[in-house]
């Protein structure tokens, strides 16, 4: 479920994402609770495993909107009892009264954007906090009975090195989450940061104000190529002398913490996409809703020929060999990687005479190893995992 807003916009973020008055927020929480009858009516053979609500900061809503939504939610899907429920919180947008809200309507995982440690680095990103206003956001969390909470990391960032982030890794395991999403920057264009550090001249964002553009180019550079494949690797190794098992590509956790809606994307688990431009993919088809915001917001959304035109956007349905292709790419993110009975179990073909000659070119150069009947990448498949992974495309 995808709340858009902000308080303001990151320099490196490309998401649909912008910040937003008080009336869009209650114009969206509307529609987006007439989306959420209308879709639940329409998978009511579905029982829902997890729900991710992300952003945007989704903290930024009221706690009566928050409530409305999830109360939604609760009324039109058939939940598991044990349904993971996370929630995206930033520092500085969450109280200990609306942290108790959200544990009461079924919020039972946190995922908090903190980033870096280093107040310079979290400036240089543009972000809106310094660490010590996460360190208050984490206690209140914690106060409010949430034992299972998510931090979010980026390395790689300007003017970071190995030893600051050193220091952000230390910072945040002696805080003890159970889970930490750790990413290297990724610049991507339509940023600010791609008009200061992308390669193609031509293509650089041309709507940044004078005082912005300045701001941006003062900015110290990237680590290089080599440092940032040093911060990797320290990732790796000082989580897991912490007690954090590495599960996926990016992501580490204390042990039965892994988070389960991010596994279900990796393993090919059906979802629905709930709100502004968020994404679906249900019964072998994928689609999206809308991403303009006044479309989504105006659809009559109880007629059918709205509801197909504004929330089956771009509607496709996948052959089985991109199906198979996609569970490849996808699982291989998995550290024990993909599973041949849960291949064939899937699409009713044996892996090796699916991938046969891939999976034994992979392994001859040492990319991939087969163990306990999962196909996975090694250490040095990690490292060009989208090499080994597109290898698997047509």
């Amino acid at each position: 479920m995808h709340i858009p807003f902000c308080a303001r916009k990151c320099a490196y973020c490309d998401f649909l994402s912008f910040p937003g008055s008080r009336q869009m927020q209650r114009e969206y929480t509307e529609k987006l609770i007439e989306e959420i009858k209308c879709q639940s009516a329409k998978v009511k053979e579905y029982q829902v495993i997890s729900v991710f609500i992300g952003g945007g900061t989704p903290s930024i809503l009221s706690i009566e909107d928050m409530t409305a939504v999830l109360q939604a939610l609760a009324n039109g899907f058939e939940m598991l009892p044990d349904a993971e429920i996370t929630m995206e919180v930033n520092p500085g947008t969450v109280t200990a009264e609306s942290l108790s809200c959200y544990k009461e309507a079924g919020i039972n995982r946190i995922s908090m954007g903190l980033q870096s440690a280093d107040d310079k680095e979290l400036r240089y990103l543009g972000r809106i906090h310094t660490y010590d206003e996460f360190l208050k956001s984490y206690q209140r969390v914690r106060m409010a009975g949430f034992d299972n909470v998510n931090v979010d990391l980026i390395s790689a960032i300007p003017g970071q090195t190995l030893e600051s982030w050193k220091n952000t890794l230390k910072k945040v395991t002696m805080l003890k989450p159970e889970h930490i999403s750790a990413y290297s920057l990724i610049v991507e264009q339509g940023t600010p940061y791609f008009d200061r550090y992308g390669e193609y001249v031509e293509t650089k964002n041309s709507s940044l104000t004078q005082e912005e553009r300045q701001r941006l180019n003062s900015l110290p550079d990237l680590p290089d190529e080599d440092a940032e494949r040093e911060m990797y690797y320290l990732t790796r190794e000082f989580l897991k002398e912490q007690g954090y098992e590495r599960y996926e590509i990016s992501n580490y956790s204390k042990k039965g913490y892994e988070c389960r809606h991010n596994i279900g994307y990796w393993t090919g688990t059906e979802y629905l996409g709930l709100g502004l431009g968020s994404s679906s993919y249900i019964n072998g088809c994928r689609f999206h809703n809308t991403p303009v915001y006044n479309e989504y917001c105006s659809a009559h959304l109880d007629r059918e020929e709205a509801f197909q035109g504004v929330l089956r956007q771009e509607f496709e349905r996948l052959t089985l060999e991109e199906r198979m292709e996609e569970y490849m790419f996808l699982g291989l993110r998995l550290t024990k990687g993909v599973s041949a009975h849960g291949f064939a179990s899937s699409f009713g073909h044996n892996i090796r005479n699916v991938y046969g000659m891939v999976l034994d070119a992979m392994e001859e150069e040492g990319l991939m190893e087969y163990i306990d009947g999962y196909y996975r990448l090694t250490s040095r498949g990690i490292d060009i995992s989208n090499y080994v992974m597109s290898q698997f495309l047509t």
